[in-house]
């Protein structure tokens, strides 16, 4: 028998979600790097090196990778012999846990869970609850999976209960499409099949504890029919041509991981959540000698990247720049902003829009502005912003004409595509987007020299910001003419792989 204080579990959970927060698993870090080095799409390979360089920068200042910190999902797995010294519940631990790391003063995390969700959505200010699974099991340890799972990335899973004659890998294969470029790849898919509908979404998640290995089943070969999936999934996927952020190229996923569980004979379920390219997991397991011991990684396990503009790129004062500059800006063009933009997520444009609505006027005047889709993490030190990366724009999408045709507002900046309505709002009044990079937020962040909220204080972090900015670089991805490059890369590099493949052959 082991027993174990409720002190070591919220030691460990707290640890563990801090270590998590700025040290991506090795495993991930070395997936992405042979990635880079194999990709050809000159677009991919930058968003990459971004993503790879904004990794070392939190390892080595020990700050957010992303400024989404994440929802707190937890695996337990509790020994039958085990006995608790204290008096807390095990959720109330780990809950103590979460709370503890996200408001640690040395590194702040972002809150991003709210309370009521299709009600007053009040944050929590804590990031708690967690969602955790619970499972009692022979032995006397507790193991522990810990991870902070981004909400872009969350937002486009996929459940489907399929006929049991059903093809899965056709399934994935036109599914991943669908789910647009928001959730950050190249990243992993994690796959349940069987069960029940909701044991196949828990399976998903499961799975995406587990490390990056694929390359190495690869090569011995599949030795049963879950491994065989596995690879097949990996390949269609890549073939789709998707690329890093959804740019085009050669790698869209790094690995993909199933579970899978007897189901009923008239069944299929099928579910699929991938992870972002800010992958954070760790697992431990205590055994009643004290708190976990997490070691960090050297920081010699990093590749070295740089990552160079070029003589090409275009540098813009966002104080002095005109709808007839933006008209001058081409699809996949390199940009460097400095200068002053505001930002607002989805509860600042939901506000925005419904005071337009009511003849009211607004606290900021968009015209001839540029806003930024993020909800920064809180300054620490001599910090302006925390981690600054961009949120997901097609939620702001449905907003997307109001606020053109009412505010003049002329260049929005986030991540991932935007949808048909805004592309097509977008070239009605001559406007832009531009991309920032999903995973390298730190690295954002760093252009950012002074930050002052101006708007909505009550909002958080999803208040208006003015930020200003030397050298942010950004990619023309809707210039104003309606053309999307997640339109045009994907498509090209699609074709580019059915030409090599057909060479092959």
């Amino acid at each position: 028998m082991s027993i174990i204080k409720e002190s070591d579990l919220i030691d460990s959970v707290a640890d563990a979600l801090q270590f998590i927060s700025y040290y991506h698993p090795l495993d991930f870090v070395k997936a992405v790097h042979e990635a880079y080095e194999r990709e050809e799409s000159t677009a991919a390979k930058d968003a990459m090196a971004q993503i790879l360089i904004n990794s070392r920068m939190c390892a080595e200042g020990k700050r957010p990778i992303c400024q989404d910190t994440g929802i707190v999902t937890v695996f337990i797995k509790i020994g039958m012999n085990v006995q608790w010294e204290g008096t807390k519940s095990v959720s109330d631990m780990i809950n103590e846990g979460v709370r503890r790391a996200y408001t640690l003063p040395e590194n702040v995390l972002r809150a991003s869970i709210l309370a009521d969700p299709a009600g007053a959505r009040k944050n929590t200010k804590d990031n708690t609850p967690a969602v955790i699974h619970m499972e009692v099991v022979p032995g006397d340890t507790v193991e522990v999976h810990v991870a902070a799972k981004g909400g872009g990335s969350e937002n486009k899973s996929k459940l489907a209960m399929l006929n049991p004659s059903d093809d899965i890998v056709e399934w994935v294969k036109k599914t991943v499409p669908t789910m647009g470029a928001g959730w950050c790849p190249p990243g992993m898919l994690g796959i349940g099949i069987g069960g029940t509908a909701e044991k196949a979404m828990v399976m998903a998640k499961e799975s995406l504890m587990e490390p990056v290995d694929i390359h190495e089943l690869k090569e011995r070969g599949p030795q049963n029919r879950v491994e065989e999936l596995r690879l097949a999934i990996f390949d269609a996927v890549n073939n789709l041509g998707i690329g890093a952020q959804g740019l085009g190229g050669l790698t869209t996923v790094l690995d993909v991981k199933i579970m899978d569980y007897p189901t009923h004979a008239a069944s299929l379920p099928v579910a699929m959540i991938p992870n972002c390219a800010a992958t954070r997991h760790a697992h431990f397991v205590l055994d009643g000698s004290g708190p976990a011991d997490l070691v960090p990684p050297s920081l010699d396990d990093w590749p070295e990247i740089t990552w160079e503009v070029g003589d090409s790129v275009r540098r813009v004062n966002l104080n002095e720049v005109t709808p007839e500059e933006v008209q001058s800006w081409n699809p996949g063009e390199t940009i460097l902003l400095n200068g002053k933009m505001l930002t607002g997520r989805d509860a600042a444009h939901k506000k925005m829009v419904e005071m337009m609505a009511n003849g009211e006027e607004l606290p900021v005047d968009l015209k001839g502005r540029f806003i930024y889709y993020v909800g920064p993490v809180d300054p620490v030190r001599e910090e302006a912003v925390g981690p600054a990366g961009p949120t997901t724009s097609t939620r702001m999408d449905k907003f997307t004409h109001t606020v053109l045709e009412k505010t003049g507002l002329l260049g929005m900046i986030g991540k991932a595509e935007r949808g048909p309505i805004a592309i097509e709002a977008i070239k009605e009044f001559g406007a832009v987007y531009l991309m920032a990079v999903g995973g390298a937020a730190y690295l954002v962040s760093k252009a950012i020299k002074k930050a002052d909220v101006v708007a909505f204080p009550e909002l958080g972090m999803e208040a208006i910001y003015e930020f200003d900015v030397v050298d942010m670089p950004v990619t023309v991805a809707v210039d104003s003419k309606g053309t999307s490059v997640h339109v045009t890369g994907p498509a090209e590099w699609k074709a580019r792989i059915e030409e090599q493949a057909l060479e092959i052959k």
